[in-house]
Protein backbone atom coordinates (compact mmCIF):
# COMPACT_ATOMS: atom_id res chain seq x y z
CA UNK A 1 0.00 0.00 0.00
CA UNK A 2 1.54 3.32 -1.04
CA UNK A 3 0.74 7.02 -1.44
CA UNK A 4 -2.62 8.27 -2.70
CA UNK A 5 -2.80 9.46 -6.29
CA UNK A 6 -5.23 11.47 -8.34
CA UNK A 7 -7.67 9.25 -10.24
CA UNK A 8 -6.18 8.37 -13.66
CA UNK A 9 -8.20 7.04 -16.59
CA UNK A 10 -5.73 7.93 -19.37
CA UNK A 11 -3.62 4.82 -18.74
CA UNK A 12 -4.74 1.16 -18.99
CA UNK A 13 -7.52 0.64 -16.47
CA UNK A 14 -10.40 -1.63 -15.51
CA UNK A 15 -13.56 -1.22 -13.46
CA UNK A 16 -13.55 -3.77 -10.64
CA UNK A 17 -16.46 -6.08 -9.89
CA UNK A 18 -16.61 -4.84 -6.30
CA UNK A 19 -16.39 -1.18 -7.28
CA UNK A 20 -13.56 1.22 -7.99
CA UNK A 21 -10.97 1.53 -10.74
CA UNK A 22 -7.64 -0.26 -11.16
CA UNK A 23 -5.04 1.48 -13.35
CA UNK A 24 -1.50 0.73 -14.49
CA UNK A 25 0.68 3.82 -14.73
CA UNK A 26 4.39 4.54 -15.10
CA UNK A 27 6.11 4.97 -11.75
CA UNK A 28 6.87 8.62 -10.91
CA UNK A 29 9.98 7.96 -8.86
CA UNK A 30 11.68 4.88 -10.31
CA UNK A 31 11.63 2.56 -13.30
CA UNK A 32 8.66 0.30 -13.91
CA UNK A 33 4.92 0.61 -13.36
CA UNK A 34 2.46 0.86 -10.49
CA UNK A 35 -0.90 -0.81 -10.10
CA UNK A 36 -3.21 1.78 -8.56
CA UNK A 37 -6.55 0.74 -7.07
CA UNK A 38 -9.00 3.42 -5.93
CA UNK A 39 -6.24 6.04 -6.17
CA UNK A 40 -3.85 4.12 -3.89
CA UNK A 41 -0.79 2.29 -5.32
CA UNK A 42 -0.99 -1.42 -4.49
CA UNK A 43 2.00 -2.85 -6.41
CA UNK A 44 5.15 -1.84 -8.25
CA UNK A 45 6.52 -3.97 -11.10
CA UNK A 46 9.70 -3.55 -13.14
CA UNK A 47 9.31 -5.82 -16.17
CA UNK A 48 12.99 -5.39 -17.08
CA UNK A 49 14.15 -6.36 -13.58
CA UNK A 50 11.66 -8.34 -11.47
CA UNK A 51 14.19 -8.39 -8.62
CA UNK A 52 13.71 -4.61 -8.29
CA UNK A 53 11.45 -4.30 -5.25
CA UNK A 54 10.32 -0.72 -4.65
CA UNK A 55 7.83 -0.64 -1.77
CA UNK A 56 9.47 -0.88 1.65
CA UNK A 57 7.47 -3.80 3.02
CA UNK A 58 7.96 -5.76 -0.21
CA UNK A 59 11.72 -5.29 0.12
CA UNK A 60 11.47 -6.86 3.59
CA UNK A 61 9.40 -9.77 2.33
CA UNK A 62 12.02 -10.35 -0.36
CA UNK A 63 14.78 -10.39 2.27
CA UNK A 64 13.01 -13.14 4.21
CA UNK A 65 12.37 -15.16 1.05
CA UNK A 66 16.07 -14.89 0.15
CA UNK A 67 16.95 -16.76 3.34
CA UNK A 68 14.78 -19.78 2.62
CA UNK A 69 16.71 -22.90 1.56
CA UNK A 70 18.16 -22.75 -1.94
CA UNK A 71 16.22 -24.01 -4.93
CA UNK A 72 12.67 -23.74 -6.30
CA UNK A 73 9.83 -22.96 -3.92
CA UNK A 74 6.24 -24.12 -3.66
CA UNK A 75 4.31 -20.96 -2.82
CA UNK A 76 0.78 -19.65 -2.35
CA UNK A 77 0.05 -15.93 -2.58
CA UNK A 78 -3.17 -14.29 -1.36
CA UNK A 79 -3.86 -10.86 -2.82
CA UNK A 80 -0.76 -10.51 -5.00
CA UNK A 81 -1.86 -7.37 -6.88
CA UNK A 82 0.40 -7.03 -9.91
CA UNK A 83 2.23 -10.22 -8.85
CA UNK A 84 5.39 -8.49 -7.63
CA UNK A 85 6.40 -11.23 -5.18
CA UNK A 86 5.51 -14.15 -7.51
CA UNK A 87 7.65 -12.49 -10.20
CA UNK A 88 10.48 -12.08 -7.68
CA UNK A 89 10.29 -15.75 -6.69
CA UNK A 90 10.26 -16.81 -10.34
CA UNK A 91 13.34 -14.65 -11.07
CA UNK A 92 15.35 -15.73 -8.02
CA UNK A 93 14.09 -19.33 -7.71
CA UNK A 94 13.61 -20.67 -11.27
CA UNK A 95 11.38 -23.71 -11.40
CA UNK A 96 9.19 -22.59 -8.50
CA UNK A 97 5.52 -23.61 -8.51
CA UNK A 98 3.20 -20.82 -7.43
CA UNK A 99 -0.52 -20.37 -6.88
CA UNK A 100 -2.13 -16.92 -6.63
CA UNK A 101 -5.64 -16.18 -5.35
CA UNK A 102 -7.04 -12.84 -6.53
CA UNK A 103 -10.59 -11.63 -5.85
CA UNK A 104 -11.00 -9.39 -8.88
CA UNK A 105 -11.05 -11.01 -12.34
CA UNK A 106 -10.87 -7.60 -14.11
CA UNK A 107 -7.72 -6.73 -12.14
CA UNK A 108 -6.08 -10.04 -13.00
CA UNK A 109 -6.93 -9.57 -16.68
CA UNK A 110 -5.56 -6.01 -16.65
CA UNK A 111 -2.28 -7.18 -15.14
CA UNK A 112 -1.94 -10.13 -17.54
CA UNK A 113 -2.45 -7.88 -20.57
CA UNK A 114 -0.30 -4.90 -19.64
CA UNK A 115 2.24 -6.43 -17.22
CA UNK A 116 2.63 -9.93 -18.69
CA UNK A 117 4.28 -12.70 -16.71
CA UNK A 118 7.62 -14.12 -17.87
CA UNK A 119 7.27 -16.78 -20.52
CA UNK A 120 7.20 -20.24 -18.96
CA UNK A 121 6.58 -19.05 -15.40
CA UNK A 122 4.65 -21.66 -13.38
CA UNK A 123 2.32 -19.10 -11.77
CA UNK A 124 -1.39 -19.99 -11.73
CA UNK A 125 -3.88 -17.25 -10.91
CA UNK A 126 -7.18 -18.36 -9.37
CA UNK A 127 -10.10 -15.94 -9.06
CA UNK A 128 -12.08 -15.78 -5.84
CA UNK A 129 -12.13 -14.80 -2.19
CA UNK A 130 -8.79 -15.57 -0.53
CA UNK A 131 -10.21 -17.63 2.33
CA UNK A 132 -12.58 -19.61 0.14
CA UNK A 133 -9.81 -20.07 -2.42
CA UNK A 134 -7.47 -21.61 0.15
CA UNK A 135 -10.06 -24.35 0.72
CA UNK A 136 -10.15 -25.07 -3.02
CA UNK A 137 -6.40 -25.39 -3.56
CA UNK A 138 -5.09 -28.79 -4.73
CA UNK A 139 -4.86 -31.21 -1.78
CA UNK A 140 -1.26 -31.96 -2.75
CA UNK A 141 -0.28 -28.48 -1.53
CA UNK A 142 -1.37 -29.15 2.05
CA UNK A 143 1.72 -29.54 4.22
CA UNK A 144 4.09 -28.90 1.31
CA UNK A 145 4.29 -25.11 0.85
CA UNK A 146 7.64 -23.47 1.48
CA UNK A 147 6.03 -20.02 1.43
CA UNK A 148 2.56 -18.58 1.99
CA UNK A 149 2.06 -14.82 1.59
CA UNK A 150 -1.06 -12.99 2.80
CA UNK A 151 -1.23 -9.43 1.46
CA UNK A 152 -4.93 -8.81 0.86
CA UNK A 153 -6.48 -5.36 0.75
CA UNK A 154 -9.94 -4.17 -0.13
CA UNK A 155 -9.17 -0.55 -0.86
CA UNK A 156 -6.80 0.40 1.97
CA UNK A 157 -7.99 -2.20 4.51
CA UNK A 158 -7.51 -5.92 5.10
CA UNK A 159 -10.96 -7.61 5.28
CA UNK A 160 -11.95 -8.83 8.73
CA UNK A 161 -12.38 -12.49 7.77
CA UNK A 162 -8.69 -12.63 6.80
CA UNK A 163 -7.43 -11.65 10.26
CA UNK A 164 -8.67 -14.40 12.57
CA UNK A 165 -7.02 -17.35 14.27
CA UNK A 166 -9.31 -19.69 12.30
CA UNK A 167 -8.01 -18.20 9.05
CA UNK A 168 -4.36 -18.48 10.08
CA UNK A 169 -4.89 -22.12 11.05
CA UNK A 170 -6.03 -22.74 7.48
CA UNK A 171 -2.87 -21.10 6.15
CA UNK A 172 -0.63 -22.99 8.58
CA UNK A 173 -2.01 -26.28 7.27
CA UNK A 174 -0.53 -25.44 3.86
CA UNK A 175 3.00 -25.02 5.22
CA UNK A 176 5.73 -27.62 5.12
CA UNK A 177 7.38 -28.21 8.53
CA UNK A 178 9.94 -25.46 7.83
CA UNK A 179 7.63 -23.34 5.63
CA UNK A 180 7.23 -19.62 6.31
CA UNK A 181 4.10 -17.47 6.42
CA UNK A 182 4.48 -13.78 5.55
CA UNK A 183 1.66 -11.37 6.43
CA UNK A 184 1.50 -7.68 5.58
CA UNK A 185 -0.24 -5.64 8.28
CA UNK A 186 -0.91 -1.90 8.14
CA UNK A 187 -1.56 -0.02 11.36
CA UNK A 188 -1.16 3.36 13.02
CA UNK A 189 -0.17 4.87 16.36
CA UNK A 190 -0.58 2.46 19.24
CA UNK A 191 -0.52 -0.60 16.95
CA UNK A 192 -3.58 -2.15 18.59
CA UNK A 193 -4.52 -4.01 15.42
CA UNK A 194 -0.96 -5.16 14.67
CA UNK A 195 -0.39 -6.40 18.22
CA UNK A 196 -3.51 -8.54 18.02
CA UNK A 197 -2.43 -9.87 14.62
CA UNK A 198 1.01 -10.88 15.91
CA UNK A 199 -0.56 -12.52 18.97
CA UNK A 200 -3.09 -14.34 16.78
CA UNK A 201 -0.51 -15.66 14.34
CA UNK A 202 1.70 -16.67 17.27
CA UNK A 203 -1.16 -18.79 18.60
CA UNK A 204 -0.81 -20.91 15.44
CA UNK A 205 2.89 -20.63 14.51
CA UNK A 206 5.20 -20.12 17.50
CA UNK A 207 8.32 -18.82 15.73
CA UNK A 208 7.78 -15.13 14.97
CA UNK A 209 9.59 -12.13 13.59
CA UNK A 210 8.19 -8.63 12.97
CA UNK A 211 9.89 -6.35 10.44
CA UNK A 212 9.11 -2.64 10.17
CA UNK A 213 10.50 0.85 10.16
CA UNK A 214 11.60 1.71 13.70
CA UNK A 215 9.08 4.53 14.08
CA UNK A 216 6.27 2.28 12.85
CA UNK A 217 7.27 -0.54 15.20
CA UNK A 218 7.25 1.90 18.10
CA UNK A 219 3.71 2.90 17.17
CA UNK A 220 4.60 6.48 16.33
CA UNK A 221 3.21 6.60 12.79
CA UNK A 222 1.05 4.66 10.36
CA UNK A 223 2.86 2.11 8.20
CA UNK A 224 3.34 -1.51 7.20
CA UNK A 225 4.65 -4.33 9.37
CA UNK A 226 5.68 -7.68 7.93
CA UNK A 227 5.02 -10.65 10.20
CA UNK A 228 7.14 -13.73 9.46
CA UNK A 229 6.00 -16.94 11.15
CA UNK A 230 6.83 -20.63 11.09
CA UNK A 231 6.52 -23.82 13.10
CA UNK A 232 10.33 -24.08 12.92
CA UNK A 233 12.99 -21.54 13.92
CA UNK A 234 13.17 -18.71 11.40
CA UNK A 235 16.45 -18.09 9.58
CA UNK A 236 18.34 -15.28 11.28
CA UNK A 237 21.30 -14.73 8.96
CA UNK A 238 19.52 -11.78 7.37
CA UNK A 239 19.06 -9.79 10.57
CA UNK A 240 22.30 -7.75 10.58
CA UNK A 241 22.01 -7.05 6.87
CA UNK A 242 18.42 -5.87 7.17
CA UNK A 243 19.18 -3.65 10.15
CA UNK A 244 21.88 -1.79 8.22
CA UNK A 245 20.49 -1.93 4.68
CA UNK A 246 19.20 1.08 2.79
CA UNK A 247 17.28 2.81 1.45
CA UNK A 248 14.68 1.37 3.85
CA UNK A 249 16.39 0.24 7.09
CA UNK A 250 14.17 -1.96 9.21
CA UNK A 251 13.88 -2.98 12.81
CA UNK A 252 13.41 -6.72 13.34
CA UNK A 253 11.77 -7.90 16.55
CA UNK A 254 12.09 -11.55 17.67
CA UNK A 255 11.95 -13.58 20.86
CA UNK A 256 11.50 -11.55 24.04
CA UNK A 257 10.86 -8.38 22.06
CA UNK A 258 7.90 -10.00 20.27
CA UNK A 259 6.56 -11.35 23.56
CA UNK A 260 6.67 -7.84 24.99
CA UNK A 261 5.07 -6.46 21.83
CA UNK A 262 2.00 -8.71 22.15
CA UNK A 263 1.63 -8.57 25.94
CA UNK A 264 -2.04 -8.10 26.79
CA UNK A 265 -3.21 -8.42 23.17
CA UNK A 266 -6.27 -10.62 22.65
CA UNK A 267 -6.42 -13.36 20.02
CA UNK A 268 -8.68 -12.45 17.07
CA UNK A 269 -11.46 -14.92 16.31
CA UNK A 270 -14.04 -15.07 13.55
CA UNK A 271 -16.57 -13.86 16.11
CA UNK A 272 -14.80 -10.55 16.87
CA UNK A 273 -12.60 -9.92 13.81
CA UNK A 274 -12.52 -6.41 12.35
CA UNK A 275 -10.92 -4.93 9.24
CA UNK A 276 -7.54 -3.23 9.57
CA UNK A 277 -7.57 0.52 10.33
CA UNK A 278 -8.26 2.87 7.44
CA UNK A 279 -5.37 5.32 6.94
CA UNK A 280 -6.06 9.04 6.71
CA UNK A 281 -6.72 10.01 3.09
CA UNK A 282 -3.78 12.43 3.07
CA UNK A 283 -1.26 10.01 4.60
CA UNK A 284 0.58 9.07 1.42
CA UNK A 285 0.36 12.34 -0.48
CA UNK A 286 3.67 13.68 -1.77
Amino acid sequence: MGRTRTRDTEHPHARLDHGGIASIIPSEFTSGFELVVDETPQSHVDLDDPTHLHFEYIVRMGAVIDQLPEGPLTAVHLGAGALTIPRYVEATRPGSRQQVIELEAPLAALVREHLPLPRGAAIRVRIGDAREGVGRLPPALVGHCDLVVSDVYSGAQTPAHLTSVEFYRELAELLAPSGVLLVNVADGPGLAFARRQVATIGEVLPELGVLADTQVLKGRRFGNLVIAASASPLPTEWLPRMLAAGPHPAKIAQGAEVRAFVQGARIVTDADAVASPRPDASLFLR
